[in-house]
C-alpha cells in the first residue's frame, strides 16, 4: 500500500492520520489548530481602526476589505496546504485523502500546490474534526488502497 495520508480539516483545525493497511484504523499522527479562526469577528478586528475623522461635519466607519473568520479560514488553509507540500516534499505521503467542511475544502483546493492536488484520491465535504479516529473512519472508503 502507497503510503496514505488522511486530513480532516475545517477553518481551525487540522488533523493527519494514516493507516497500516487498506482496511485498518486510522492513526492520528499530527493534530494542529488556528484559535484565532475561533474568535468572534469584533475579537479578530480590535486592533484595527473604527472611526476615521474628517474635516466635514461626521466621520465614516472603517470598513473591512474582507470578512474576518473567512481571512483566517483562508490563513489557516494556506499553512495547511503548505505543510502538506513540506510533508510531500521530504517523502512522508504519496498519496491523499481529504475530509474537510464544504466552505473549508474549496479554500484549501485553492490553495493546494498542483502536485499535491495530483496525489488527492478522495475527497468528502463533511465537519468531522471533532470526532474520534474510528468514527472518521466508518465515513472513508472500505479500502483505502482502492483509490
Amino acid at each position: 500500500m502507497k503510503s496514505t495520508w488522511i486530513l480532516v480539516a475545517d477553518s481551525t483545525r487540522a488533523r493527519i492520520f494514516t493507516a497500516d493497511t487498506p482496511s485498518s484504523p486510522l492513526e492520528e499522527i499530527e493534530d494542529f489548530s488556528h484559535p484565532i479562526g475561533r474568535l468572534h469577528d469584533r475579537d479578530i478586528t480590535s486592533g484595527l481602526p473604527g472611526k476615521i475623522k474628517s474635516s466635514g461635519a461626521g466621520g465614516h466607519t472603517f470598513e473591512q476589505p474582507t470578512d474576518p473568520k473567512k481571512h483566517e479560514a483562508d490563513v489557516f488553509a494556506h499553512h495547511v496546504a503548505q505543510h502538506l507540500e513540506e510533508a510531500h516534499n521530504a517523502n512522508r505521503f504519496e498519496q491523499l485523502l481529504i475530509v474537510a467542511g464544504p466552505s473549508f475544502l474549496g479554500l484549501l483546493r485553492n490553495q493546494l500546490p498542483e502536485q499535491i492536488k495530483k496525489l488527492v484520491r478522495f475527497e468528502l465535504d463533511k465537519e468531522l474534526t471533532m470526532l474520534s479516529a474510528a468514527d472518521i473512519r466508518q465515513h472513508l472508503p472500505e479500502y483505502l488502497s482502492n483509490l
